[in-house]
């Protein structure tokens, strides 16, 4: 069984800061690519950040420069530092991992239950 757990959501100002959390726990072996979606009410779920096991990363040109990606391998954690943002980055954000839960398994797509992040005008 594998759980992914966001935090960190909440109500900010525009041009505030949040920064979001997503560890992973469980029957871990290794985690490959992590992401970070967000879905705004009547739109569809769209990826916002991704990055590679490697620490490669890449991100939505509508987040480009005021988001960043990171992740700590030790604690099995994704991160999302969440910069000068905007009423419309108003929305659920959920996290998402490929994790192998044994040595020679494929990885499987794991998703989170989703934080709401609200940015006031």
């Amino acid at each position: 069984q594998v759980q992914l757990v966001e935090s960190g959501g909440g109500l900010v100002q525009a041009g505030g800061s949040l920064r979001l959390s997503c560890p992973a726990s469980g029957n871990i072996f290794s985690i490959d690519a992590m992401a970070w979606y967000r879905q705004a009410p009547g739109r569809q779920r769209e990826m916002v950040a991704f990055i590679a096991s490697s620490g490669s990363t890449n991100s939505a040109d509508s987040v480009k420069g005021r988001f960043t990606i990171s992740r700590d391998n030790a604690k099995n954690t994704l991160y999302l530092q969440m910069n000068s943002l905007k009423p419309e980055d108003t929305a659920v954000y959920y996290c998402n991992a490929l994790i192998r839960t044994k040595a020679v398994s494929n990885p499987s797509l794991y998703w989170g239950q989703g934080t709401q992040v609200t940015v006031s005008s």
